[in-house]
């Protein structure tokens, strides 16, 4: 809004003269009455931008938080650990349960439960107990083709719940309350590799039905 310089009379937008008085009205008071005032724009990329950081900032005391009670669980895990090694068998005792390995054949054939194939050499045996469960697992090798032992361990495990045969490739499962029982047989050059794994414990397979 502008005003004469003369008398004051209020100015309409566009007048080059007073109404009132006749005097000439400047250009600058003219083109000040007839532009708009533009309305104030709030700095939205300043809010957005504290959003973003307020954000990134969350993310990394939560990254750094979670990495603080990974470092702290290891080192609880790793003080309170203890490892024995006697002859061919290694102990792992932690807050968790512990992990036994061995390579002898009696201690992996007694862990197993079943009976190893007969005249087969035991390459390997692995067992472990977390939390009353106990794993086993043992690999051995036999001269006799995969058909021979795939009809020894049938004979051992008629009830069993899986029964394959993937050309010369067998899986052998039996199941009961407390044990799982998983036997893959398969040829290995002119040999027949035999895995065995047997899980033990309360309830494994989920049954509540009584013995």
């Amino acid at each position: 809004m502008a005003f004469c310089n003369s008398c004051g009379t209020t100015l309409e937008a566009g007048a080059k003269f007073c109404p009132k008085c006749g005097a000439a009205i400047p250009m600058a008071a003219a083109i000040a009455a007839t532009a708009p005032s533009a309305p104030a724009t709030p700095p939205q990329g300043s809010s957005a931008l504290k959003v973003i950081l307020i954000l990134v900032a969350g993310v990394i005391v939560l990254g750094v938080l979670g990495i603080g009670t990974l470092v702290f669980v290891i080192h609880r895990v790793a003080h309170n650990s203890r490892i024995r090694n006697r002859d061919a068998n290694v102990q792992v005792e932690t807050p968790f349960g512990s992990v036994q390995s061995t390579n002898n054949p009696d201690e992996a054939v007694r862990n197993l439960g079943i009976d190893p194939y007969p005249g087969a050499r035991v390459l390997q045996g692995n067992s472990a107990t977390i939390g009353g469960m106990h794993t086993v697992s043992a690999q051995f090798e036999s001269d006799d083709s995969t058909d021979k032992v795939a009809a020894f361990y049938s004979s051992k495990l008629p009830n069993a719940s899986v029964n394959t045969k993937d050309q010369n490739h067998y899986t052998i499962v039996s199941t009961d309350k407390k044990n799982i029982v998983t036997i893959n047989i398969a040829p290995e050059g002119s040999k027949t590799r035999i895995n065995i794994a047997t899980v033990t414990g309360k309830n494994v397979t989920g049954s509540n039905s009584s013995d």
